[in-house]
């Protein structure tokens, strides 16, 4: 927190010292062609100068300080004791070339490997789940991996060359050296929103890897799911006599959207929808946290501004490369078992959807557990039951190998 202070502060500096460089440099300019120079401009054009060099320096080495000391806490038991067998890491992997990072946390390195795939496509939710979930890490060693062009992985690949197949590829082979790393045969997949249809992806095509899924927020068909939240959007604000928003939603039409401003339209109903979510009553614990989780020390000052650069940049080229997905359709049969995790209130990822996907799905094991006081996000609405759901879904007497 004191290091984004301070490089805000500096960037503040740096950027009034360019402004006083380039008003000073337009002065000593016209004084040259007038033939009036005179010393003090000058001299204090070449102070301005070093101060802006030393400013930028050290706002330079301030962000790769904070890149280089990112970490995640260590496990505490309620004494502020560390386990002996736990594991608290923060790790760079390559995965089919790509940088890329994720974070390990559990109580005992034994434990089975649970891999939580954010949403997005472009989110990062590291420090999220860390806060929100935490009660899983005394029963899995949970693993989160910030995917391509997000968060701490933002540079993995370059965002126009990101596609829905990079994250399959480099999602097995992280699973792999999960597998690998803990002994483990197999591994499970916790996916919220867009990492829900990705899990779905996952199990599909390498189902020997994976003890079993569950999809909160499920992702069905993204183009259908568009469409819904664009008009219910529109028909709360016609309730709501805001001519604003229906200023807005008619001039940007309906979607699903193409091109360059596919994030910024989306945003125009999903935001309105989130905050409609935000004030209902019935769901507890309503929204992110962003402020929190961007200030939590998984994060160097250069993450984050890529948490931010993923959610309008990643997701703007990736998810229009998703309106042909229908799950209804394309993954009927799963050879895994299958949880969907719903919030009773969400409007976000229609739950019609899910449950017109639940009843074509043919699946070893499959459930729908819906969370009364929830939204888009369960794990964040009701985090207690989501921890007792998760381990009684994943349960040995019900994961059948």
């Amino acid at each position: 927190m004191i290091q984004t202070v301070i490089f805000l502060l500096f960037s503040v500096l740096s950027a009034a010292s360019l402004a006083g460089i380039l008003l000073l440099s337009a002065y000593c300019l016209i004084a040259h062609f007038r033939e009036k120079t005179k010393p003090k401009p000058f001299i204090a054009l070449k102070k301005t100068v070093v101060f802006f060099t030393a400013i930028m320096i050290l706002n330079v080495g301030l962000v790769i300080l904070s890149q280089r000391n990112a970490f995640t806490p260590r496990i505490v038991d309620e004494y502020g004791n560390t386990p002996n067998n736990s594991i608290a890491e923060l790790t760079e992997l390559e995965l089919n070339g790509r940088k890329q990072w994720i974070s390990l946390r559990g109580w005992d390195k034994n434990s089975p490997v649970l891999l939580f795939l954010a949403g997005g496509p472009g989110g990062s939710q590291m420090a999220a789940v860390r806060h929100e979930l935490e009660e899983l890490e005394k029963h899995f060693v949970v693993v989160n991996w910030d995917q391509p062009g997000s968060g701490k992985s933002y540079y993995a690949e370059r965002t126009n060359n990101i596609t829905v197949q990079t994250y399959i590829q480099d999602g097995y082979a992280l699973t792999e050296y999960l597998k690998d790393r803990f002994s483990q045969e197999k591994i499970y997949l916790l996916g919220e929103s867009w990492g829900s249809a990705l899990g779905v992806f996952l199990v599909d095509m390498y189902p020997d890897s994976y003890y079993a899924l569950i999809g909160t927020g499920q992702m069905v068909d993204f183009a259908e799911t568009e469409r819904i939240d664009y008009a219910e959007a529109l028909e709360i604000a016609q309730a709501k006599n805001d001519a604003d928003l229906i200023k807005r939603l008619k001039a940007n039409g309906e979607p699903p959207y193409y091109g360059k401003d596919v994030t910024w339209k989306s945003a125009v109903y999903l935001n309105y929808l989130s905050a409609y979510m935000a004030a209902n009553p019935e769901i507890h614990n309503p929204g992110y946290n962003t402020f929190r989780d961007i200030a939590s020390p998984e994060y160097g000052l250069l993450d984050k501004i890529n948490y931010f650069r993923g959610l309008v940049n990643t997701y703007n080229h990736v998810y229009q490369q998703l309106y042909t997905i229908d799950m209804r359709v394309d993954f009927t049969k799963l050879n895994v078992p299958v949880y969907f995790f719903l919030g009773r209130h969400d409007i976000n990822a229609p739950t019609v959807l899910v449950e017109d996907y639940y009843r074509v799905l043919d699946a070893p094991d499959k459930e729908i557990v819906w969370f009364e006081h929830s939204g888009h996000s369960p794990w964040i609405n009701e985090p207690e039951k989501f921890v007792t759901e998760v381990l009684s879904c994943l349960s040995e007497n019900k994961i059948q190998e």
